[in-house]
């Protein structure tokens, strides 16, 4: 496969990946700010920081309200990572590969693109409009990725496209536990039962899709346990350890490196590396070190790996005579 026909399959499925945990983002908080008692502040900057948008929020918005976050989030296409700006991408990068793709998949994204950009000229802010339009932007990526396990052959282009999705996904869920542990859980041992704290950590579960799976597993909701839910899990598909492992498997599937022969190039590397740090780690480790501190350290280590993932298969290298 061609690098550039490699490097635009992962970069169309992070591109979905990231549009739709924006809309989770947002689709949470907005219920999340009815539920605060009144004496709480809505909790809108926050998404800004977790997102590391804030600076460039700055640069246009004066204040940080329901209002201008989402609008920036959403539709500001001078923000790059806006839900209509990754659309816009994934739909390029979909567009340039059009002969390896399924026509299904085509047609999916560019009716999910065009749903979004048509909703920004006339967006009606409701409680009830609002959820709706977001969770028609889940659903559409959801349905992206079923057409795409339903159209597409167990190929090199599958593999980009799963090794893309679950590396865009491991980064987000530690953005979500990242913002609202310190927006409303400042202590460092992450140990308060409040029926505040317990709002809130609720809606992380509830950004990940994760609620219902995790009182199936644990009976106390717990800061800890729902961090060791969300980044140690190894069955559910949006936790750290799963996406991180997905990722490693679909990375040696294209290479043709046996797994249990060990790394074959800088890519593997970073991931299998990655792998065996979670798979050693105990959620009083984390807590130990820090709950931030853990995550900007997975943050900047899923970062390597993306590096390494480029410099490994979408790099141009200078051809020896």
């Amino acid at each position: 496969m061609l690098s550039r026909v490699a490097n635009s399959i992962y970069w169309m499925n992070r591109y979905i990946e990231r549009a739709e945990n924006y809309a989770r983002f947002m689709s949470v908080n907005f219920n999340l700010a009815l539920d605060l008692p009144p004496n709480v502040p809505p909790q809108w900057e926050p998404l800004l920081i977790a997102t590391a948008d804030k600076y460039g929020f700055d640069q246009h918005y004066q204040e940080a309200t329901r209002e201008t976050v989402i609008e920036y989030l959403t539709f500001d296409k001078r923000n790059p990572n806006s839900i209509v700006s990754s659309l816009n991408y994934a739909r390029e990068n979909a567009r340039t590969v059009r002969e390896t793709i399924s026509k299904e998949m085509w047609e999916n994204l560019n009716q999910l693109y065009h749903m979004v950009r048509e909703t920004g000229n006339h967006a009606d802010w409701s409680l009830g409009r609002t959820q709706e339009f977001f969770n028609e932007i889940r659903n559409g990526a959801q349905l992206f990725y079923g057409i795409i396990d339903a159209t597409i052959t167990r190929n090199e282009a599958w593999h980009f496209a799963r090794v893309g999705r679950f590396t865009e996904r491991a980064d987000k869920i530690t953005r979500f536990l990242d913002v609202k542990y310190f927006t409303l859980l400042p202590h460092a041992d992450g140990a308060s039962s409040s029926t505040l704290d317990l709002v809130i950590w609720t809606a992380v579960l509830k950004s990940a899709s994760a609620y219902n799976m995790f009182r199936q597993q644990y009976r106390n909701l717990t800061p800890a346990n729902i961090v060791e839910f969300l980044i140690l899990d190894k069955l559910f598909p949006r936790a750290a350890a799963h996406c991180i492992r997905q990722a490693e498997l679909s990375l040696y599937e294209i290479s043709g490196t046996p797994i249990t022969q060990g790394f074959g190039n800088k890519a593997e590397r970073a991931f299998s590396k990655l792998r065996n740090e979670l798979e050693f780690t105990v959620v009083d480790d984390i807590f130990k070190m820090g709950l931030h501190e853990f995550l900007d350290h997975f943050q900047t280590q899923t970062n390597e790996a993306g590096t390494a993932i480029y410099q490994t298969y979408f790099d141009l290298k200078p051809v020896d005579n």
